[in-house]
């Protein structure tokens, strides 16, 4: 029977110690072979400073049936494009206001309001493509000179550099962004572009003459390092932009060429299942112009790939079986039936593309964030240690302990939101530090009931484990209920309300563990004949009773 608690006991250290370890601020990654896990408290608008823009949703050229699924397209393709853009950790949600429909997108952290506000307005555009070789755009003389050209415009002292490669670079994958190609590490580019990034260049500095690479002619500029500590490891971080002028066309640079079908032509894309496999696939169904382009499409292609392209990324390469002429196919593949239901809602994204209008933009300040963190942590702070304080002089024994089965339960709690990941705003911080009290509420119903048990004669054993059942019931039923709210709010409520139910539901459920098992599991090692004698060490007007059992 001891060494059962032991065991246990040691198992919970090892659990808070590895939760410690997540929380620990300075601690590094997870890293195992290929699995990376990075290790950081994710904050919110309203913590970390951003953008919030509302956009109006013209749905009315889609039928009634289809406008959920055309609006969680939209937000997908907002969403990608926000990722894309290198905004972190955004937010995009639709919701019904009356008739209409709105999509919110919070950008916590954006640097470029403008830029983003241009990527999510763009409406989705879905299109076919075949395999091509690629097709060569100049000479090299021409490129040469065409790149001594440009920079001879980058050198001018008034022309910024990211706006001479918006209209100059041939580049797609970063021309939009102005070249950036944010902070990057060694091994991430060609030879000759890397040595120049990295060697050659100082923070500022733009290569001259250009830099000739198997894809053309680069300028490229440094703008700042970084050093970045990695556990024993220092490791150089460049942040740089370029211009390329290209030899070959880039647009398709898997080889892939526009063949003029695209989300036009395409009247839906849905879910179904394989009648002899049971397998899920999704089924495309063309108009008469899209079935007449798909059928010359899969003739040319039988046995090769067609590339099903969204906002000018691959979403699904199938290759071709036999030619269609019916106007409908099907996909195939080791789908699960999430995958098919998303495949086929960004397919019908740009079949279905609605018209969005950007109606409200709010911007939030990061010394207000910082200002919001900074009170959070100090209310929390002084909640915890008021508590405590409480616990122990009232408690006594039982009280230390619970306290310190109370800073157990934070450090997994926030543990558990560094690893989900769950982004904190200021309501899931309100939300946590209410499951604090909660948790605390849980220790007082069983120590009450413990004390009750002595008081009626029971031995210190006996007691304890009557103490423990007798308070479960109640225990389990306020925090059911608390947890069945918590649910109807994350699932009915705003962000902002989702965002504190979440944080309360996870820690409700670790506050449970944390009563019934950490707190009994200390109780039940502190228990001793000595505390025995000593009962008003576990509360006040407390004689000692029967003997320890």
């Amino acid at each position: 029977m001891r060494r059962n608690v032991w065991i246990t006991f040691i198992l919970i250290v090892l659990v808070v110690l590895a939760g410690g370890y997540v929380v620990y601020p300075s601690a590094p990654d997870v890293a195992v072979g290929s699995y990376r896990k990075e290790l950081k408290v994710h904050l919110g608008l309203d913590l970390q400073g951003g953008t919030r823009l509302v956009y109006d949703a013209d749905t009315t050229r889609v039928k009634t049936s289809d406008r959920e699924d055309a609006l969680q397209g939209v937000r997908d393709v907002i969403e990608r494009r926000v990722n894309a853009f290198g905004v972190s950790e955004p937010v995009v949600q639709t919701s019904r206001v009356g008739d209409r429909w709105r999509v919110s997108v919070e950008l916590a952290g954006v640097k470029d309001v403008q830029e983003a506000i241009r990527q999510i307005g763009e409406t989705p555009l879905l299109d076919f493509r075949e395999t091509a070789a690629a097709k060569q755009l100049r000479s090299e003389t021409e490129a040469k000179a065409r790149a001594d050209e440009v920079a001879a415009k980058v050198r001018q002292a008034t022309v910024d550099f990211a706006t001479v490669a918006k209209e100059y670079s041939d580049d797609p994958g970063s021309k939009n962004s102005g070249g950036d190609l944010g902070f990057a590490r060694r091994g991430q580019f060609v030879p000759a572009f890397e040595q120049t990034l990295f060697d050659t260049l100082s923070d500022g500095q733009v290569s001259s003459p250009p830099v000739k690479t198997e894809f053309g002619y680069h300028l490229v500029k440094r703008i700042e390092s970084r050093q970045v500590q990695e556990g024993d490891q220092t490791i150089l971080e460049v942040h740089g932009q370029h211009i390329l002028v290209a030899i070959n066309d880039l647009s398709n640079p898997e080889g892939y060429a526009l063949t003029g079908l695209s989300g036009k032509q395409l009247r839906s894309a849905a879910v179904q299942f394989n009648p002899n496999t049971g397998e899920p696939e999704v089924s495309l169904q063309f108009d008469d112009e899209g079935t007449k382009l798909f059928a010359e499409i899969t003739k040319r292609n039988v046995g090769k790939q067609v590339a099903i392209y969204l906002d000018n990324a691959p979403i699904s390469v199938p290759v071709v079986q036999q030619e269609i002429t019916g106007g409908t196919a099907v996909i195939t593949g080791d789908f699960t039936i999430d995958e098919a239901k998303t495949l086929a809602r960004r397919l019908n994204a740009g079949a279905l593309p609605v018209p969005i209008t950007l109606i409200s933009q709010q911007t939030v300040g990061p010394t207000l964030g910082q200002d919001s963190v900074t009170r959070s942590l100090f209310a929390g702070l002084v909640g915890i240690a008021v508590v405590m304080l409480f616990m122990i002089g009232f408690y006594r024994v039982p009280g230390l302990l619970a306290s310190i089965a109370l800073i157990a339960y934070a450090v997994m709690v926030l543990a558990i939101f560094k690893l989900w990941p769950v982004t904190l705003t200021l309501a899931g911080v309100a939300g946590f530090i209410l499951s604090i009290g909660m948790a605390v509420d849980a220790n007082i119903l069983i120590f009450e009931r413990f004390r009750e048990e002595l008081r009626a004669g029971r031995p210190l054993q006996s007691a304890l484990g009557e103490g423990f059942r007798r308070a479960w019931l109640s225990i389990r039923d306020s925090n059911v209920s608390s947890l069945i709210t918590a649910f109807i709010l994350a699932w009915f409520g705003t962000s902002i309300i989702k965002g504190f139910a979440i944080t309360l539901a996870i820690g409700i459920i670790v506050s449970m563990f944390s009563a019934i098992t950490i707190s009994r599991t200390f109780l039940r090692l502190t228990i001793t004949a000595w505390l025995d004698r000593h009962r008003g060490l576990i509360g006040p007007r407390l004689s000692a009773g029967p003997p320890i059992a």
